[in-house]
């Protein structure tokens, strides 16, 4: 009667997973560092105790259509554009609601590139990750 030659449990290639996750280790150590670090001496801004008000001199779009300009309701983009100096009418900012309609945005700058307006521009919220 022979024996038969005992046989050896199956062993899972443990070297070469740990080898697969260090270079995915190394892959992203070095993907995650493609944007050059900030000097280390520089301090950034505080925002944290600014209020949410507009610039001074740009035209409120209120969510039902309402124009206001340094707190005062306004009656059509005209009016905006006559309270500001000649060299203030190159560059336009507007503060529009976040429930204003983009057809109601879109209809009010053209009516300010109409009125004589160089360039009108959306003042909005950056919202940081």
């Amino acid at each position: 009667m022979r024996r038969r030659a005992p046989t050896r449990a199956f062993r899972e290639p443990t070297i070469a997973l740990i080898n697969v996750v260090f270079l995915m280790l190394v892959f992203f150590m070095v993907a995650g560092t493609l944007s050059r670090p900030l000097d280390r001496d520089l301090r950034l801004v505080d925002t944290a105790g600014l209020d949410g008000t507009a610039p001074p001199d740009t035209l409120v779009i209120h969510a039902d259509g309402r124009l206001a300009f340094r707190g005062e309701t306004l009656p059509d983009a005209a009016s905006f554009l006559s309270a500001l100096p000649d060299e203030a009418r190159d560059v336009i900012r507007i503060v529009p609601d976040r429930a204003l309609p983009a057809a109601d945005l879109v209809r009010l700058t053209r009516e300010l590139r109409d009125a004589g307006a160089g360039r009108v521009v959306a003042v909005t919220e950056r919202g940081l990750p």
